[in-house]
């Protein structure tokens, strides 16, 4: 539920941009996006370094876009974090051996560390694909598919790597965390 909220921002870009423009669209993810970490910080709850990140590129960037009249801003952002994210995976591999993708997903997943590399490695991959892809986008086709990209091409480019992701670490999991999971449900579903 948290991951569908941190995307209401982006709907609201979407939204305005097909009422209004890009512009005003801007205004109005800066405005979402601002409210969104108000919201988390009345409820109390924590608040990620990589929220700060996003917000202080959506306002930098978007803040830009409206001030020079020049939707390349906004279009450099999702590229600046899709790299953003890439280099962050290698830098903390490679310079401070830590691996993102285990400290994100090594509670769930015992897996040995080759393919947590080869998994972090992956994911960086992909983020600096994205960032091109968005790039391309950006200066070869109209702001409507730009857009359009952004909003859903992005996001399923996401999916799709996601489960593929998991399906190629899937043979990996240690066949007793696999049985000792399924012997649970056999368990609750006899109670």
């Amino acid at each position: 539920m948290a991951a569908l909220l941190e995307y209401i921002p982006l709907i609201i870009f979407f939204v305005f941009y097909k009422m209004f423009d890009v512009f005003v669209a801007t205004g109005a993810l800066m405005v979402a996006s601002i409210l969104q970490i108000i919201i988390l910080k009345i409820q109390k709850k924590p608040i990620e370094k990589r929220q700060w990140v996003f917000l202080g590129l959506i306002v930098v960037f978007g803040g830009m876009t409206i001030i020079f009249h020049d939707d390349l801003f906004i279009k450099w952002k999702v590229t600046i974090i899709n790299a953003f994210f890439g280099i962050a995976l290698l830098v903390s591999r490679y310079a401070f051996k830590k691996n993102l993708m285990t400290n994100l997903m090594g509670e769930q997943l015992k897996l040995p560390e080759a393919i947590w590399d080869k998994f972090n490695l992956a994911w960086a991959v992909f983020f600096f694909v994205c960032a091109t892809l968005n790039l391309y986008v950006a200066y070869n086709y109209d702001q409507e598919i730009w857009v359009n990209f952004k909003v859903f091409g992005l996001l399923i480019l996401t999916f799709v790597f996601a489960i593929g992701s998991i399906m190629s670490i899937y043979k990996y999991i240690p066949q007793d965390e696999e049985e000792s999971g399924s012997e649970k449900l056999t368990q609750e579903e006899n109670k």
